[in-house]
């Protein structure tokens, strides 16, 4: 039986991205052996609560949309694009259930931004360096990235390409100051951007790039292999044997999706 890995809808109001994007990651999972769940951002909660009961694995997907500075204490600057309040709460409810359950999470793009600012961290509302972060979703080595050694990722990448990691890239935000009990583990070395961060902790995996693996899962081996690492992670995962802690995760994260919405 593949596992089942949950998915949200990148946006809830732009159709035409969701369909231009969503089949990517569903393609990029199901080679790797697993079964998508996509969410739909229209169904209520207490049905995704549901849903995630059935999935070993939380995959956050990109979004044309920016982070609310507000979630992270800063005022919103005018480059810095609306936010999307449906997909903010699907991706706090799937991080609640993940953390407390010990569910492997990947987080790509927007959703490594997500991931850092519900752990407590702050992003760049806009960056502005010499590299050029988002020249466009056609260019598959838009940059290179230094990854980290001792890493998941530096286990992770295949030994041929360990000596030029090129990636895309289309994101105008990034990571500013980690979140709690988050590590570096890339970065663009020309200009220091924070390109992939880990939880640190050794018995969860969670990964988040701000980088699209799922765009060059046909041409890169790192793609590939982090998407294979990723399904691994989730076909070995088993639930805490606490009476009810799966029952309690769905009902908290329930709760914080009811009040942000």
């Amino acid at each position: 039986m593949p596992v089942r890995i949950a998915i949200p809808e990148p946006t809830s109001s732009d159709p035409e991205y969701n369909q231009r994007a969503l089949p990517q990651y569903i393609a990029a999972l199901q080679a790797a052996g697993a079964e998508p769940v996509v969410l739909p951002l229209s169904e209520p909660q207490e049905r995704v609560a549901r849903m995630l009961t059935g999935v070993e694995g939380v995959l956050l997907p990109g979004s044309r949309f920016d982070i609310d500075p507000q979630r992270y204490g800063e005022t919103r600057l005018p480059e810095c694009a609306a936010d999307d309040p449906a997909r903010t709460a699907a991706d706090e409810l799937l991080l609640q259930d993940a953390f407390s359950l010990h569910k492997p999470i990947l987080a790509i793009c927007q959703g490594v931004q997500n991931l850092n600012v519900w752990c407590g961290g702050s992003l760049i509302q806009d960056l502005k360096t010499a590299v050029n972060h988002r020249p466009g979703r056609e260019v598959l080595r838009a940059h290179p990235v230094e990854i980290t050694e001792g890493s998941r990722l530096s286990e992770i990448l295949p030994a041929e390409e360990a000596g030029d990691v090129q990636v895309n890239s289309s994101h105008h935000q990034a990571v500013r100051t980690l979140g709690d009990n988050l590590r570096i583990t890339a970065i663009s070395p020309v200009d220091g951007v924070i390109e992939a961060v880990e939880l640190d902790a050794r018995d969860h995996f969670v990964v988040g790039l701000q980088w699209h693996p799922e765009r060059s899962y046909g041409q890169s081996e790192f793609s590939r292999a982090i998407f294979a690492a990723f399904v691994q992670a989730a076909r070995s995962w088993r639930p805490p044997q606490i009476g009810g802690c799966g029952d309690g995760a769905a009902a908290v994260g329930t709760e914080r999706w009811t009040q942000t919405r």
